[in-house]
This record gives structure tokens, C-alpha cells and sequence, in this order.
């Protein structure tokens, strides 16, 4: 049922994105610069492109800005975990290491008393 709901989701998001694109589609110059800044520098960069992809490349653009940001915002709960993770398993292995001394007898005194009281 949930792939289903997927399916619709995706066709009535492609829909939408065509009834853009189609709405859009009168050409748009894009600049870098200002007309007059590139009058200054003595370059500038120009190009034509259809109203729909200029849309799409902001969305695509602020999308990826986006996760760059919550990536490089999240990298200190990263290293936590990481330094949690290797924490543990330092411990699991000394908790390990700490059993199996325990299960000889590190004197015999110990040792007799221990059989000794055993019995």
C-alpha cells in the first residue's frame, strides 16, 4: 500500500512539474554580474535559458546547499557517536580481558580457599 501511495506521489509530483515547465517556457536572460559591474570589469556572463530551468536549477541549488549545511552542522554529532562507538568497544574488551583474569586465580592461597570453600 505504501509503495502504491509512493507511486501516486511521484506521478502527481511529475505532473506538477510538467504543467511548470510548460508554463514557463519563455526565455530568460541570466546574468553573473550587473550590467554595470560588467561594464567595470570589462566581462560578464550571460546566458539564455528557458523561465522553467531557471526555476529547477534555484530548487536543485537550494536543495544541495541545504544538506551541504545540516552535513557540515551534523559532523560534531558524528564525531560523537564515533568516539562513543570506539569507547565501547575499548570497554567491551576490557570487560572481556577482566573476566577471563577473574576465572584464574592469581594466587594459590586464593586458590586453595577458594576450592576449599567450594566443597
Amino acid at each position: 500500500m505504501l509503495r502504491f501511495l509512493k507511486w501516486i506521489f511521484l506521478a502527481l509530483l511529475g505532473l506538477v512539474l510538467l504543467a511548470v515547465a510548460s508554463a514557463n517556457r519563455d526565455p530568460v536572460l541570466l546574468r553573473l554580474l550587473p550590467a554595470e559591474v560588467d561594464s567595470f570589469f570589462g566581462f560578464g556572463l550571460a546566458i539564455e535559458v528557458p523561465l522553467f530551468l531557471a526555476i529547477f536549477a534555484g530548487i536543485v541549488a537550494g536543495l544541495g546547499i541545504g544538506f551541504v549545511w545540516e552535513w557540515l552542522r551534523e559532523a560534531k554529532h558524528r564525531s560523537a557517536a564515533s568516539q562513543h562507538r570506539r569507547e565501547a568497544g575499548r570497554l567491551a574488551r576490557e570487560v572481556d580481558r577482566l573476566k577471563s583474569q577473574k576465572d584464574e586465580p592469581e594466587d594459590e592461597v586464593l586458590a586453595l580457599l577458594d576450592s576449599k570453600g567450594t566443597r
